[in-house]
């Protein structure tokens, strides 16, 4: 079957997607809220938002359940250790607020033989959504919200964009999330397109992976 061409941002939303398997600290594309103390409240809040998740998404455990009720891979990411599946619908919706019920993406683990096992689900909030609206979604005490900044993206004709992803400098990528280049200049001068900020706010809950379920490598 012929597949779609794939656009140089996609190529970066899977880049994304593989570097948000490996996230263990802030860095020069990574940018996380600030820890907050713990306040009278956030514990239940977050436990009130696990157990909805528990009996809401469960049914996703089976693939084509979720397919069948609207959640695509929309980036192919081959072999990224965790598989994003997406619902647009949901996405829209929370612009708004947080449904616990309704994430923007399920997570499934990938195992070696191709099979998927849901793992947690991830939110979004706009990219310009306040540290406190964000503790309202889910108390900054608990776990961290992530924005993916400052990325340098191939730029030039669709081919040369998909082949440039491949390049290194001094054996780092120039382009993508593990590129030193963070500024604009820096990335204008390799050709690249700057992007101070990609997607908006996101935060994964692995309500289903048998460890914390707040600890999404973070540090």
């Amino acid at each position: 079957m012929a597949t779609p061409a794939e656009h140089p941002d996609d190529h970066a939303a899977a880049a994304a997607e593989h570097a948000m398997a490996g996230m263990v600290a802030e860095d020069l594309h990574l940018r996380l809220t600030p820890p907050r103390p713990p306040a009278p409240g956030d514990s239940a809040r977050a436990a009130q938002v696990l157990a909805v998740m528990r009996s809401e998404l469960a049914k996703y455990r089976d693939i084509r359940v979720a397919q069948a009720d609207g959640y695509r891979q929309y980036i192919p990411a081959g072999g990224a250790p965790v598989q994003h599946f997406t619902k647009l619908r949901w996405a829209f919706q929370s612009r708004n607020a947080l449904n616990p019920a309704r994430p923007t993406s399920l997570l499934y683990q990938r195992a070696a033989d191709g099979s998927l096992t849901l793992v947690g689900a991830m939110f979004t909030a706009p990219p310009q959504t306040s540290d406190a609206e964000l503790d309202a979604r889910l108390p900054l005490s608990v776990t961290r919200w992530h924005q993916h900044i400052n990325w340098c993206l191939p730029g030039g004709p669709l081919a040369d964009a998909r082949r440039r992803w491949r390049e290194t400098k001094d054996g780092h990528p120039v382009f993508g999330p593990k590129s030193p280049i963070a500024t604009e200049a820096a990335c204008t001068a390799v050709g690249g397109r700057f992007r101070p900020r990609l997607f908006g706010w996101m935060v994964h809950v692995m309500a289903f992976s048998g460890d914390d379920p707040w600890n999404t490598g973070h540090h």
